[in-house]
Parts: C-alpha cells; structure tokens; sequence
C-alpha cells in the first residue's frame, strides 16, 4: 500500500477526477490511493473492535459469506489497482463502491471490515458499481478472474450483497456529492489526501441512469 505520509494534493486530485482520461495507458485513478487508506483504517478499528468486544461480536465478524479460508496475500492498494488495471473502472465507480460499502455495513451492524472479507467485499462492491455507472461492463467471470474467484463464487457474492442491501443501489447527485465531501473530511484527518467534489462524474451518473434507476441494466449483464 502507499506509503500513508504521500500527500495527494487537492488540486491533482480535483484534476483527475473531474478530467480524468479513459485511455489505455491511463495512470492510476488516485482515489484508489485514498479509498485503500481509509479501508486500512477502517480495518485497523475493526481489530481494536475484535479485541475489546465480546465473542458474539467476534462470531459475527468471521462467520459471513465474504470470509476466504485463506486471507489473500495482497495488500488493499495492490488490489485495488490490479482491479483497474484490467477494469479499467474510472474513479466515478470506486467512490460509488464506496457508498455501498457504507450502506453495506450500516443495513448490516454486525459486519465488520478484516483481512479476511475486505479482498471479496471489493472485488463485488467494485462490479456492481461498474455495472451501475458504466455503459459497457465486462461478465462476471471476467471480475472474477480478476480478483481471484470462480465465476461461481463471484455470482453467489453478488446475489448475498444484493439481497443485504436490499437491492438499494442508486445513488444520485447529491449522494455522490455528499459522500466526496465525506471521504475528502476522513481522509485528510488520517492520511493527507483529499477527495474534491467531483459534480462532473456524478452529473454524468445521474444524466445515464436517471433518478428512478433500479437494478434493471445490472441484472442483464449477471451472469
């Protein structure tokens, strides 16, 4: 993971996600650095949480479905870039992941973010946000291949994640806009990076999808 003394200016950051340029050899969208600072943070007090809080607690965190048998040796920021490498997802979709992995944890208290669930919790966080912001998204047994499932697996995970969320996956302007500004408070208090608000991409979102957007376009391309 980046080294969390690297400081991603405001202005840069503001520059790719508002201009932020699709072709092949693109750079690294840096959301991806703050998103995976703050994950790490996220899954640094789930450890203290474990530690200090009772078994019930605990059986909860390491009994669900996004638990691997074996905690993939990879860290967040690498995953997270292997993702786009080979998605080429732009960071409109990673701060749409984002919002559902919020929603996520609150629709479910006793999920906690751990090495054990974050790497699959990704990988379908990041797919169903393609499938929601993109026009052209790739199947399912491409997503995962890229992050290490069978196609199997992958489509099970998606169908838990639906239904735990209750299929609430739209995400308008002023959503999008409020959960910038939430990442750009968080981040800059734990790891000096900033997210602006990136009212371009969530205006692209809303002009594709509309304000009634539901779950139509992504159940066409699940396998």
């Amino acid at each position: 993971m980046a080294s969390s003394s690297m400081t991603i200016s405001p202005r840069k950051l503001h520059s790719d996600l508002y201009s932020y340029s699709y072709q092949e050899n693109s750079s690294t969208p840096l959301v991806i650095n703050v998103l995976a600072s703050l994950i790490e943070r996220t899954m640094a007090r789930t450890k203290r949480i474990v530690k200090n809080g009772s078994w019930s607690l605990s059986k909860a965190i390491s009994t669900n479905i996004f638990d691997c048998s074996e905690i993939p040796d990879m860290t967040i920021q690498s995953y997270l870039e292997r993702i786009f490498r080979y998605t080429r997802a732009g960071p409109s979709v990673f701060v749409v992941a984002y919002v559902y992995i919020d929603r996520f944890c609150q629709n479910n208290p006793g999920f906690r973010i751990n090495a054990r669930n974050v790497h699959r919790l990704l990988i379908t966080t990041i797919m169903v946000a393609s499938k929601y912001v993109e026009d052209m998204n790739y199947k399912n047994s491409y997503f995962g291949r890229v992050g290490g499932l069978t196609t199997n697996e992958l489509n099970k995970l998606e169908v838990e994640f639906l239904f735990m969320m209750g299929f609430k996956l739209h995400v308008n302007l002023s959503v999008f806009d409020s959960y910038c500004c939430h990442l750009e408070r968080e981040v800059s208090i734990g790891g000096g990076y900033h997210i602006e608000r990136a009212l371009r991409c969530a205006q692209e979102i809303k002009a594709k999808h509309g304000e009634d957007m539901g779950y139509t376009q992504i159940s066409r391309v699940m396998l």
